[in-house]
């Protein structure tokens, strides 16, 4: 009997504080996510701030990752054809791997150095050859127009009428604003240069810290790779990290492909236009391929804003060519979209037409010329982790997970969990009560 009171007064006096600690915690975390939430809302210029700031900080680590995850490629292909040989020389494998990579690093950067190097030098000559022409021809040009006007409306006086009096209107009007607004605002013209060239100074000596990341992360990779699996499996069960690597993987998959596969699509491309430009005797050959070939890294838009300044462009030197090169820009397109396109990239991103240009417009309007050419493989990564998403509820309600059997389903029968369509199960009820007719007497 004593041993029975004691258990019982034991348990009378036991309390779980666990129910009530997760409570209170899970109280805690709602004020808190409130507070920040409120001061995010009434903060928020201080927020977009901090983040500007941050954003500046961070450029030189922000180039270096660029660089690096684009380089990568060419450091494996290089790492690929030069272990054999220094494994045969060195007899140290671990010796052997890091001599490979340090020799692989500094040729791949040395290669994009040089592409780099020989675009400019492809470039810059010929754009001043174009600027120079352009100055020594444009006041012939505008003479002869002019002369053309003068004899085209020399006969009608109330033409040049109108005319005299709109260019005195147009000089009464440059000249007050000239001396209203341009004068008082050239301070400001001044500083804003200033500032140009400092930013511009800045920006170089990020590219320079950046490339110095680029190195110590290429050579140290596969450290970083494991460090991020370690915190992954640390924090999180074994199945949600297994998860979150296989879709950094496609992701890797999506971006790689995409990115290696453009580049290679718009180098092609380049070449064909610098070819078919040369052999039609068109002005501007180099500087024109050079635009066309890296406009078309922008997918399905890219084509056409690197079109237009050189439509203009020829069209200064001559008109009728100009006229040429539009019809051959439009069928150098069609011959990309259908031809070399589909055969480089294939199905790299698995997303239509639609969304292509949804995830450009959209990448375009948030971040500008990098988000278009970006949108599409982030657009194509939130859309595989949603596919997954869905396939996955999808399997768990023991439904189909093809989109064909979704086209004329319109609804689920709730007995048998299949997608049925109107017009099948009208035919299944009219078959049922010819079957009941005929079975009556």
């Amino acid at each position: 009997m004593e041993e029975q009171e004691k258990k019982h007064a034991n348990k009378k006096t036991y309390w779980n504080i666990k129910p009530y600690l997760a409570i209170g915690l899970i109280a805690l975390l709602v004020i808190v996510l409130g507070i920040s939430f409120f001061f995010l809302l009434y903060r928020y210029h201080g927020v977009t701030q901090l983040v500007d700031k941050l954003m500046v900080i961070l450029q030189p680590i922000s180039i270096g990752l660029i660089l690096a995850y684009l380089v990568t490629p060419i450091v494996n292909f290089e790492e690929r054809h030069l272990l054999p040989f220094f494994k045969q020389k060195i007899k140290n494998k671990r010796k052997a791997k890091k001599v490979v990579r340090v020799l692989s690093v500094i040729g791949a950067l040395s290669f994009v150095a040089v592409v780099i190097g020989i675009l400019l030098q492809m470039v810059i000559p010929e754009l001043y050859r174009s600027i120079n022409g352009m100055i020594g021809t444009l006041p012939k040009q505008v003479s002869d127009f002019m002369d053309w006007i003068s004899d085209y409306i020399s006969s009608d006086s109330e033409i040049s009428g109108y005319l005299e009096m709109i260019l005195t209107n147009g000089t009464e009007f440059f000249e007050n604003w000239a001396k209203t607004e341009f004068l008082p605002q050239t301070k400001n013209i001044l500083a804003g240069v200033t500032s140009g060239v400092i930013i511009a100074v800045k920006l170089l000596f990020n590219v320079i810290i950046g490339i110095i990341i680029s190195i110590y992360v290429l050579v140290s990779k596969e450290t970083f790779i494991g460090q991020s699996k370690k915190i992954l499996y640390a924090l999180l069960p074994g199945k949600k990290a297994n998860v979150i690597i296989h879709t950094v993987h496609k992701s890797n998959e999506i971006f790689g492909g995409f990115i290696s596969g453009k580049i290679l699509d718009s180098l092609i491309i380049g070449i064909l236009c610098f070819i078919c430009l040369y052999l039609m005797k068109m002005p501007y050959t180099v500087l024109v391929s050079v635009i066309v070939g890296v406009t078309n890294v922008i997918p399905f838009f890219g084509p056409y804003l690197g079109a237009i300044p050189s439509a203009i462009l020829i069209m200064l030197a001559n008109p009728v060519k100009g006229i040429y090169f539009i019809i051959f820009i439009l069928v150098l397109q069609q011959i990309d979209g259908n031809i070399i396109g589909p055969k480089i990239l294939g199905d790299s991103t698995g997303l239509s037409s639609f969304w292509v240009v949804f995830a450009i417009l959209t990448g375009g309007g948030i971040f500008g010329i990098p988000g278009m050419i970006i949108g599409v493989p982030v657009f194509a990564v939130i859309f595989y982790i949603i596919r997954n998403i869905l396939d996955y509820i999808l399997t768990r309600k023991q439904l189909p997970k093809d989109t064909q059997s979704y086209i004329k389903a319109e609804k689920l029968d709730l007995t048998t969990n299949v997608l049925v369509c109107w017009e099948e199960e009208n035919l299944e009820e009219k078959s049922k009560e010819q079957q009941k007719e005929e079975k009556k007497p």
